[in-house]
């Protein structure tokens, strides 16, 4: 299953911690929008759970 960022627990008002945690460089964003898990890279490893300060990733 897939890892998921919520948009309704995500601020999206500031750069993703997200990104330099990902150890495949799965996670993106646009400006402050909302960060994409690009499935095809994400190993699920779970840091970016860990990280999360919003609590906003799931699986």
């Amino acid at each position: 299953m897939a890892l998921s960022i919520s948009p309704v627990a995500c601020p999206q008002n500031h750069r993703c911690p997200l990104i330099q945690v990902c150890p495949v460089g799965a996670i993106s964003q646009e400006g402050f929008g909302l960060p994409v898990i690009d499935e095809d890279k994400c190993i699920e490893c779970g840091k970016c759970m860990k990280i999360c300060p919003m609590k906003a990733v799931s699986n």
